[in-house]
């Protein structure tokens, strides 16, 4: 008898489809590569420009990622604990 087929591995987690900014929004984009450590802001929290929106490790240090200008949070592309990369959205704003 032939062996019974192996099962196929389990799919990584999707990566959250990025939502672009479309007009009157402005993308948060990563810096440099790291990691997702915190979301400090959430959906539909109004911010002022040099807020903190969240935190991104990248060669063990924490970068506090801010807004550029007042606004509203309008999605998150990443969660806690993504790496991303450099040029990457994290954050859209409205």
């Amino acid at each position: 008898a032939a062996p019974a087929p192996k099962a196929a591995p389990a799919p990584a987690a999707p990566k959250k489809a990025a939502q672009s900014a479309g007009a009157g929004e402005q993308s948060i984009d990563a810096p440099m590569p790291g990691k997702i450590i915190k979301l400090v802001a959430s959906v539909g929290q109004s911010v002022n420009a040099g807020d903190v929106l969240l935190i991104l490790e990248a060669m063990k240090m924490q970068n506090e990622i801010t807004a550029d200008a007042a606004g509203t949070v309008k999605a998150f592309n990443v969660d806690a604990g993504n790496n991303v990369a450099a040029g990457d959205s994290l954050v859209i704003l409205g």
